[in-house]
């Protein structure tokens, strides 16, 4: 729970306009106050939440970024063929924008990154780091929400073509619907491209249950960060000790499902109103759909893209998928 110095500052802060934090506000508020509660993953992502999953991408148990980067790795070379020389990547949900720099060593000339990302200070800091061990190469953030429709500067003169990457299973996070709607948006930014996509595979439910439920109580840590930054953000009256983070496989819905927990009857302030939780009340935080190879690219061919090569690792873990994008 915040101190009052603490929420005295927040409520100050609620005072000037912020269009980020209001649509936060908005947005969990809405979500409270509806059955079942459930909230947009997207707002995990503020400094301090960036900063944890980025220690959750390092864990032993959480699979998917070792091995999609080991697929990066060593396909690195027949993936920069495919895009050609003096390509522009457009990276949705850039984050510390790590993957891409395997990319970057093995392209001919690249001609543009547009790293895309809600947390504006934490890609702030990694496109600083971009532009020092890159210094050849035009890093141009843009912070807005990737999942709405965008607006992009041209293509530099000279360019090649404009590759998306969405690695990491991000599209998971969708609703079926999202996903579709995401993947119709990009068809039309990458328009005469291709988009790169990462997609978690359908696998053994103890390997899938292991990696949201690490022993070191990291995603734990992430999933009730949400409450903290409504807390530091909103002056919310959030008690992190009386919820509890739960993660479980949902077999029939083909996906990891995360929420968190009241461990009792309580009642919550969050922008100026009062929610009630009874105990074992939840409020569903994110969902992490698995896929099968076909399925993604049967997906992805509705929303408008023609599927091209796919990459696995040897235990089918994970894929990454060349999309062409419409011309």
């Amino acid at each position: 729970m915040m101190n009052n110095t603490a929420r005295f500052t927040a409520q100050r802060a609620l005072a000037r306009p912020d269009p980020a934090r209001d649509a936060f506000a908005r947005d969990l508020t809405a979500a409270l106050a509806t059955r079942p509660r459930s909230i947009s993953p997207k707002y995990f992502y503020d400094v301090q939440g960036s900063a944890l999953f980025d220690r959750i991408c390092d864990l032993p148990e959480y699979y998917p970024t070792r091995t999609e980067m080991a697929i990066l790795r060593g396909q690195a070379g027949d993936i920069a063929a495919q895009m050609g020389p003096r390509a522009e990547i457009v990276e949705f949900g850039a984050g510390s924008c790590t993957k891409v720099r395997l990319l970057l060593d093995a392209m001919d000339a690249p001609a543009r990154y547009l790293p895309i990302d809600i947390s504006g200070e934490h890609l702030s800091v990694a496109a600083a780091g971009l532009r020092r061990d890159y210094p050849g190469l035009d890093v141009q953030p843009v912070v807005a929400d990737y999942t709405q429709r965008l607006l992009l500067a041209a293509r530099p003169p000279g360019a090649g073509q404009r590759v998306g990457f969405f690695p990491g299973s991000t599209i998971g996070n969708f609703t079926p619907a999202e996903a579709f709607y995401f993947l119709q948006v990009a068809a039309q930014v990458l328009r005469g491209g291709a988009l790169l996509l990462g997609a978690d595979l359908v696998k053994d439910p103890a390997v899938l249950h292991a990696a949201y439920n690490d022993a070191q109580g990291v995603t734990a840590a992430f999933n009730l960060n949400l409450l903290a930054r409504a807390n530091r953000e909103l002056a919310a009256g959030f008690r992190l000790e009386q919820f509890t983070h739960h993660a479980f496989y949902n077999a029939p819905l083909q996906r990891i499902e995360m929420h968190l927990v009241s461990r009792c009857r309580q009642r919550v302030e969050v922008a100026g109103q009062l929610f009630e939780f009874a105990e074992g009340e939840t409020l569903h935080t994110e969902n992490s759909h698995k896929f099968t190879i076909d399925g993604l690219r049967l997906l992805a061919q509705q929303a408008g893209f023609r599927p091209g090569p796919v990459w696995t690792d040897a235990q089918h873990h994970f894929s990454v998928h060349w999309l062409h994008a419409p011309q």
